[in-house]
């Protein structure tokens, strides 16, 4: 009858709404430390992960930008803290640790390394300083944040780490050898870190991103759509696009995910 079909309908729209809201609530309770999260990929990941429910720690060196993601981050309801620090030494990453510590109530499950320098040129260009910022941003700072918080994590028997790195970590390109090469190493971490901390209930997992159109791009102008051109999608990707990837491996639906590498590039890798 129209009635039993309706009240079939209504019974069934009900369910999904209760699996609606329980899938953007599913970070409820959970602390979460973005670092580089005042533009970008990091600020779309620390919408993403307020929209799930975590209370978000915004890392970033830039104060008025940290606090606007926060004021805006608080009026949709989530609960989110500024960060002020500028990364690139492992003083830096350890004092960031404790505060984001402090901030969570004595621990944080979710830590995303996404903060980095990409510099690009030839090989012969780069200079001393140059190379050392690279590694020292890109490689030092996830390996000492991991190395204080993941212990935690694992007494806890519960966390999860997304590492952002690139597609340039993949495969050579003219002009990408020292950026290319620092996040190669953070690949490697990646996989090291699930070994080591994957039986302690700690999942470690990274995304390589390909072009994107970020704050820090834009100076890339064009020549991010020539980049972009070699893949099968054949546009560069939003922030918001590699936010759904770093949540995904954030969230227990990656509850069985351990030291992957997901490529968000648009299959250039697989082209």
């Amino acid at each position: 009858s129209k009635a039993a079909a309706a009240k079939h309908l209504l019974k069934r729209t009900h369910r999904n709404t209760r699996r609606a809201v329980t899938m953007s609530t599913d970070l409820t309770g959970t602390v979460a430390l973005i670092t580089g999260a005042t533009s970008g990929i990091g600020k779309a990941t620390a919408f993403a992960l307020a929209g799930r429910g975590a209370h978000v720690l915004v890392g970033g060196r830039n104060a008025a930008r940290g606090e606007a993601v926060v004021t805006s981050l608080r009026a949709t309801g989530a609960k989110a803290d500024f960060i002020d620090v500028d990364l690139g030494s492992a003083e830096s990453a350890r004092e960031l640790a404790r505060r984001a510590t402090e901030l969570g109530g004595g621990y944080v499950d979710i830590l995303v390394n996404n903060a980095a320098i990409f510099p690009m040129g030839p090989t012969a260009s780069m200079a001393e300083d140059e190379i050392d910022a690279a590694f020292a941003i890109n490689v030092k700072v996830p390996f000492v944040l991991v190395s204080e918080l993941a212990p935690t994590m694992a007494s806890r028997g519960k966390g999860a780490i997304v590492n952002v790195g690139t597609m340039a970590a993949e495969f050579g390109m003219p002009g990408t050898s020292l950026y290319g090469a620092s996040k190669a190493a953070l690949v490697l971490l990646t996989k090291a870190w699930a070994a080591e901390f994957g039986p302690s209930g700690v999942r470690v997992n990274a995304v390589n991103p390909g072009p994107t159109r970020t704050e820090g791009t834009a100076v890339l102008g064009e020549a991010i759509n020539e980049f972009a051109a070699a893949a099968p999608a054949g546009r560069p990707a939003s922030p918001d696009e590699i936010a759904a990837a770093i949540t995904y491996l954030a969230s227990d639906e990656a509850s069985f995910v351990h030291g992957a590498i997901l490529p968000v590039d648009g299959g250039r890798t697989a082209a």
